[in-house]
């Protein structure tokens, strides 16, 4: 599969929206989500069990939202810069519950001075949740922006922080 294709599935965050390209999954977004792509290039809609690696997310979100995953494993085919190629490398390096500044995340990837950039690079992250960028906070401790919002990126850290959480949306 070369041209993508999208299906939504429920979550205690509300809708998602999955984009699969290739043999990869290219996009995961939620409703209202800041920097989402025009919905037509997310390609036809189709159900999450015709492909497999819509099937593997759906899969993998339930569990994750179970309490049961706290590492995806899915093929991704996203597109970016390659700076932002190894900001969203990174994310995937901050452990399940723990969170990381910006200024850490800069460190990490030996560009002390890019904070900025690390967070302009993690606000575009197109495959939120899965590639963990709800884990990056401001210095001082505060939750600063999420493409998916502040109420949800609270949620999301609570829930992994072992929260019982009631539905979001």
């Amino acid at each position: 599969m070369t041209t993508p294709v999208h299906t939504q599935v429920d979550s205690p965050c509300g809708p998602l929206t999955l984009v699969a390209s290739g043999d990869g999954i290219a996009g995961l977004y939620m409703t209202d989500h800041r920097h989402r792509p025009a919905p037509e290039s997310f390609g036809a809609y189709v159900e999450a069990d015709e492909i497999s690696v819509l099937a593997d997310v759906s899969e993998q979100l339930a569990a994750y939202f179970a309490g049961d995953l706290t590492r995806f494993e899915i093929p991704m085919t996203v597109a970016g810069t390659p700076f932002q190629q190894r900001v969203w490398s990174a994310l995937n390096d901050i452990p399940y519950g723990r969170t990381v500044s910006y200024g850490e995340l800069a460190a990490a990837l030996g560009q002390p001075g890019s904070s900025r950039a690390v967070g302009l690079a993690n606000g575009k992250n197109p495959i939120s949740i899965i590639v963990p960028c709800h884990r990056v906070i401001g210095a001082n401790g505060s939750l600063t922006g999420y493409g998916g919002g502040l109420d949800r990126k609270r949620w999301l850290l609570d829930f992994e922080r072992g929260g019982t959480q009631p539905t979001l949306m």
